[in-house]
């Protein structure tokens, strides 16, 4: 019989909550085993592995640090080799996905494909749930890049507001600013005691952002005049993003909120702030997390001179990225049948906030 297992490689700011999800509809996905690696034994990370195990996920460590974590009090069921060698697909949720695939995963014949996220540039083809499925070759796609929450609100908002019907994008050019938390809640470094500016290391993108957006859309053949600028703040609650479209034709902020609202990928809202959209996911969320890929603020939207459309959103951190990790993993598993087992999480996306 054909075993369907996820070994999900590491258990930090995205790698807890995936195991959680993975854990939480294993039946309705479809997955017969969920493991996940945990490198370095913690103690104060104790109570979070056996949470992680309570929930029905499996543990596999390095052989040479097995003693270590049997001395904390866990009972690992696997060692990593082994967890890989019964994988279906992996998901590696470290910032060490480039170097693994050259250490690890090139040289693992058992899995079916390999999915790494936003940070790992040149991982593999880039991807985002919703934007471009179209463009997955079964076969030789392999190796997939999550791209980065704030990617996927940035693309998302393209695609919503200058997708047309022949399939082609109504933009002239689009200009980002992403203000971005400092840190997350779970994370005791990195915060920083006031905003902090970053550079533009593109020269015809600026920072990351849009340089992966261009390459998300360029997948479908979308070659996209985008740029984007990136300023931290010390908050740990939401990124936000300022867009301004510029659009080859005319179009109305009535034709923008319509598009918005019928994108089912876009939460709309009345609220304004950060902490009370986060508020609303801490309450109603996954994990405590919003699994749209954007969130806006209605009332921020506006057209100048026809065909500058203006806005904010905020970006539901990596809880866009958990959704298209794991389509990712279903198209390796059930490519046919992907949305069907998706709709399980459909209760934790919102058409309002």
């Amino acid at each position: 019989m054909t075993r369907r297992n996820v070994h999900v490689v590491g258990t930090g700011t995205i790698g807890e909550p995936l195991i959680g999800l993975l854990c939480r509809f294993q039946k309705e996905f479809g997955i017969d085993e969920v493991t996940f690696h945990k490198r370095t034994p913690i103690a104060r990370e104790k109570a979070k592995v056996e949470a992680l195990i309570r929930r029905g996920a499996k543990l596999a460590v390095d052989a040479d640090v097995r003693s270590d974590f049997e001395a904390l009090g866990h009972r690992p069921v696997y060692n990593n080799d082994e967890a890989m060698a019964r994988a279906t697909v992996v998901i590696d949720c470290t910032p060490a996905g480039n170097a693994n695939k050259e250490r690890i995963y090139q040289h693992v014949d058992g899995p079916r494909g390999f999915i790494a996220q936003g940070s790992e540039f040149g991982f593999g083809k880039m991807y985002a749930r919703g934007i471009n499925d179209e463009s997955l070759v079964p076969g030789d796609d392999r190796y997939l890049q999550v791209v980065s929450c704030n990617t996927h609100n940035l693309t998302r908002v393209v695609k919503c507001i200058t997708g047309n019907d022949r399939g082609g994008l109504d933009l002239e050019n689009g200009r980002f600013l992403l203000m971005r938390r400092a840190n997350d809640i779970s994370q005791d470094e990195s915060f920083i005691p006031s905003p902090q500016v970053g550079g533009h290391s593109d020269e015809r993108f600026g920072t990351h952002h849009a340089r992966d957006a261009w390459h998300l859309l360029q997948t479908l053949g979308h070659d996209a005049e985008i740029f984007s600028s990136a300023v931290k703040l010390n908050s740990q609650y939401m990124h936000q993003m300022h867009f301004a479209l510029q659009m080859n034709r005319d179009i109305t902020v009535e034709e923008v909120q319509a598009r918005m609202r019928a994108d089912d990928w876009i939460a709309m809202t009345e609220r304004k702030s950060a902490n009370s959209i986060f508020s609303f996911g801490r309450d109603h969320g996954f994990y405590g997390r919003i699994l749209n890929q954007s969130v806006v603020p209605t009332s921020t939207l506006m057209v100048r001179n026809k065909r500058e459309v203006i806005g904010f959103c905020f970006t539901p951190q990596d809880g866009n990225s958990l959704v298209s990790s794991v389509a990712a993993a279903l198209w390796f598993l059930y490519p046919d049948a992907v949305q069907q087992r998706l709709d399980a999480i459909l209760p934790y996306m919102f058409n309002e906030i």
